[in-house]
């Protein structure tokens, strides 16, 4: 491993390679602060580039990318309530509302350092436990992806907010969502009525953008109060600067974040939303003060944004010792790999050790180069709140037309964008909220398609669903997190009916 990382070294510190990984993570940077441009059409449009270089500078520049989209998801997502990226919707529950009272430059501070610390982690435990952990990974068959998805939305309805039947409710809306289109295993067409646009599934990046962005709009404009002085100001903001010392206070939220993002990344297909709402919820329950998660709370972006930078790092663990993506963004750059010409496998860190060990160095630098961007622009990002709410909200609903419509130029995009635009603004007015929607979204094709592929495998037997070792854990814990929301629910009520009665 040594000899490794010293041939690595040779290839990473040159100046073509340096600026290749600063080159890719500046643009993956800008691709994560616009809704509706991935990390993965990042890495799509700068595989050409890639062709004549070698490969460590070229691997290395779609890494940057990587890195770079990751954690600048965040920014919209602080500043406007509109995740730059699936995975930045956890850092709306905490980072919108320190923006909302003038604290939007310690959100942006705290989200820098902990994605930067949570991309470093993850790189360590790339390097280290690459070959046990992918093949853990391997483990994981149909009868897991559905207790995985069982998990995931338990978490959704305890993170929901106060009440677990409204957070249940608004986490089933997203899963019947998820069943539009055709059907996985049959093959047949769901609730389509006859739109073409719809065979494919609701896609993701309207219904996300519509329930975040275009409900946030439609508050603004249907609650609107001229006499408001503080609705027509701009917002007030602090002193926008990392905070490498209080996210270390938070020590106990940062390190969740990293186990989480380290332990979720490698599943091919778990995604960066599983991850950052597994950390959320687990920062909240391991932290003494859960009450202010929510409220405008440092723990819960730090554990949010740590997790989503140590995912990736994670991802790439089956990528590049099994050849098996992790995500999306990670089965575009097993396309540039494969270019390069190095063929993933177990055996690659024995036949090509300089070249791996450089790509992990590479994607070390592209943490530090991520890191360093992020801190010069940190007073630019935070000045949007200084924009008077009138001109910010006119242009977030033209850029949304534009970003929605632009993906694939297809106009029934835009009507799914202000259907799920209207369906997130009753959800918010009568107390639902809006994360549970998109996350079952993103949780019911996973959850229907390994609930029917595990009893197509298994002969219509439910037994392996709570036999199968791995499964029958990912249950149990839910069934644990379940009843200990249900018993915090329901103990502050107790109080408040004991005090109400004395």
């Amino acid at each position: 491993m040594l000899m490794g990382y010293m041939e690595g070294l040779g290839l990473v510190f040159q100046f073509g390679t340096l600026l290749a990984i600063a080159g890719g993570t500046f643009l993956g940077i800008i691709m994560g602060v616009l809704p509706g441009l991935t990390s993965a059409m990042a890495i799509a449009l700068l595989l050409p580039v890639t062709f004549g270089m070698p490969p460590v500078m070229g691997i290395g520049m779609l890494l940057g990318t990587l890195c770079g989209a990751g954690a600048s998801g965040s920014i919209p997502a602080i500043l406007l309530n509109i995740p730059g990226t699936p995975s930045s919707v956890a850092t709306t529950f905490d980072g919108f509302p320190m923006a909302q009272k003038g604290e939007a430059g310690r959100a942006l501070g705290l989200a820098i350092v902990a994605s930067f610390f949570g991309g470093v982690a993850s790189m360590v435990v790339l390097s280290l436990l690459a070959p046990p952990i992918a093949e853990f990974a391997l483990r994981f068959g149909a009868a897991e992806y559905f207790s995985l998805s069982i998990f995931g939305l338990v978490i959704i309805a305890s993170v929901a907010g106060k009440s677990l039947l409204k957070g249940l409710i608004a986490g089933l809306i997203g899963f019947f969502c998820a069943t539009i289109g055709t059907d996985p295993i049959a093959g047949v067409d769901r609730f389509t009525f006859g739109q073409l646009s719809l065979l494919t599934g609701v896609n993701l990046l309207p219904a996300l953008i519509g329930l975040f962005a275009v409900s946030q709009v439609l508050k603004d404009a249907f609650e609107y109060d001229p006499s408001n002085k503080l609705q027509n100001s701009p917002h007030k903001v602090d002193i926008a600067r990392p905070r490498f010392i209080e996210t270390l206070r938070n020590w106990r939220a940062l390190l969740v974040g990293i186990v989480s993002g380290s332990v979720v990344g490698p599943v091919p297909g778990a995604g960066g939303s599983i991850a950052s709402l597994v950390a959320y919820d687990q920062a909240r329950r391991f932290s003494r003060t859960p009450e202010k998660f929510g409220k405008g709370h440092g723990a819960g972006i730090v554990s949010v944004e740590s997790a989503n930078n140590a995912l990736l790092g994670g991802a790439l663990i089956p990528t590049l010792a099994l050849g098996i993506p992790g995500e999306a963004a990670t089965a575009v750059l097993l396309g540039g790999l494969m270019i390069q010409g190095v063929t993933p496998g177990p055996m690659l860190f024995e036949s090509q050790s300089g070249i791996i060990y450089g790509i992990f160095l590479a994607y070390l630098v592209a943490n530090f180069f991520m890191l360093i961007i992020m801190c010069l622009g940190i007073k630019l990002f935070v000045r949007v709140l200084l924009v008077p709410r009138k001109q910010l909200i006119s242009a977030i609903i033209v850029f949304c037309f534009i970003g929605v419509y632009g993906v694939d130029g297809d106009v029934f995009n835009l009507y799914i964008m202000l259907a799920f635009g209207l369906l997130g603004y009753f959800l918010n007015r009568y107390g639902f909220g809006t994360a549970p929607v998109i996350l079952g979204l993103i949780l019911g094709p996973i959850a229907e398609s390994s609930l029917r592929r595990g009893l197509q495998t298994f002969g219509g037997d439910w037994t392996p669903f709570f036999t199968r070792p791995i499964s029958v854990t990912f249950l149990v814990i839910a069934l644990g997190l379940l009843a200990l929301t249900l018993w915090q629910n329901y103990r502050p009520r107790q109080q408040d009916a004991a005090s109400g009665a004395a």
